[in-house]
């Protein structure tokens, strides 16, 4: 049984519409109730920031400062992550400031360190069009969920778009300089090669995960076939499902794909600088669902079918967490219960319960949160500032 990790305490300061708030949750999980434009989302959002990145609207830093005021912006919490209570802090100063600090128990610490403390996923309304939006939606869907698997996943995401645009950079100019590209290359290869072989494993866990549902019919909340449309993850994948010894071969495989790929890049130096950009690498990759029990893929089924699968995906995605590091991560779900019927409101309740993860719930009325335990919390707005009330 997986540890439970739970957050005891959120305390929030200039945040977005909130001057003040604070959650004692005493462990529980959380449904907040309300109007439309309240601040529902915004204590949700709050906890993503304890996490690595840029939280789950993908705001920038200067965007998040209550206005008018300016004064910067404050996400603290108290969390207990089974070995005993551990204190967060994430912060910027000024209105206009890009950059967040970290402190952990009264030290100051890199995001990463936020990513190995603390897992969460989340699910928000946005997200319903992840398999009719472009490609990159569904990359930074899966990279996300890697991210919880291997916290580095996003930093050295990060080194390779960084080395791709200098890449691109320079082949816009007129003589090329060999040994500049050369080493942009060789960065690219090697950050990519990880990158493949850290979302193919993601991906196998996931598709693992999804057979471990305890609670409800399974097509409450469906099974989705899933492939990444990438040729360097479908040969990292082939390893990982074929051989009987799959952590030497992965090794081997990764070793040999930074060559390989490094190669590609110099090789195709000229047709790159004539598309203005590089076509091959795992920037370019997709990730591929169809609903099993149809054999129809996500992007033609129906806007119901498609939320489904995106719960349990999400929820699969919990279990593949817990079962890897031991400790269930927090579940962050704006607005799910508005878009289910009774019958898999009370599935997904009780899922979450089974999973034994602290859940964060929105929804516009204290009904849709009938048959779940969490504690409940009226949000309103009043003389420009979201408040608070327990129900």
């Amino acid at each position: 049984m997986a540890v439970r990790a739970t957050i005891r305490s959120l305390r929030l300061s200039h945040y977005r519409s909130w001057l003040g708030a604070l959650i004692d949750t005493n462990g529980a999980d959380i449904a907040l109730f309300g109007a439309n434009g309240a601040g529902k989302t915004n204590i949700l959002e709050a906890v993503s920031m304890l996490s690595p990145g840029r939280g789950l609207r993908r705001a920038g830093t200067d965007e998040l400062a209550r206005q008018p005021e300016g004064l910067g912006w404050k996400v603290a919490a108290k969390m207990d992550d089974g070995d005993g209570e551990v204190e967060i802090s994430t912060a910027a100063e000024g209105a206009e400031a890009t950059r967040r600090s970290v402190v952990i128990d009264d030290k100051p610490a890199p995001q990463l360190a936020l990513g190995r403390l603390l897992r969460i996923v989340w699910l928000t309304p946005a997200m319903d069009r992840l398999w009719t939006e472009a490609a990159g939606e569904r990359r930074r869907f899966l990279d996300r969920i890697c991210l919880g698997f291997d916290p580095a996943h996003g930093e050295r995401s990060l080194a390779y778009e960084r080395a791709m645009r200098g890449r691109n950079r320079l082949l816009k100019e007129p003589g090329w300089d060999d040994a500049w590209l050369s080493g942009l290359e060789a960065q690219m290869a090697e950050a990519g090669a990880r990158i493949a072989r850290v979302r193919a494993e993601a991906l196998e866990r996931l598709s693992a995960a999804q057979e471990t549902a305890e609670t409800g019919p399974k097509s409450l909340f469906p099974r989705a076939d899933l492939a990444i449309l990438g040729d360097m993850e479908t040969r990292f994948h082939r390893v990982i499902r074929n051989s009987s010894t799959p952590g030497d071969d992965l090794d081997f495989l990764e070793h040999e794909e930074v060559a390989a790929l490094g190669l590609r890049l110099a090789e195709q130096r000229g047709r790159d600088s004539a598309a203005g950009r590089t076509l091959e690498g795992p920037h370019r990759s997709d990730l591929d669902a169809v609903y099993a029990a149809k054999a129809m893929p996500a992007r033609a089924c129906s806007t119901g079918e498609q939320k489904a699968l995106l719960i349990s995906l999400c929820l699969a995605n919990a279990r593949a967490l817990a079962a890897a590091t031991g400790t269930a991560p927090i579940v962050l779900l704006d607005e799910v219960a508005a878009h289910l019927d009774a019958d898999r409101r009370h599935a997904l309740y009780a899922e979450i319960e089974a999973l034994g993860c602290q859940a964060w719930m929105t929804g516009t009325g204290p009904e849709l949160f009938e048959g779940s335990a969490a504690s409940r919390f009226e949000v309103r707005e009043e003389d420009g500032a979201s408040i608070l009330q327990a129900a």
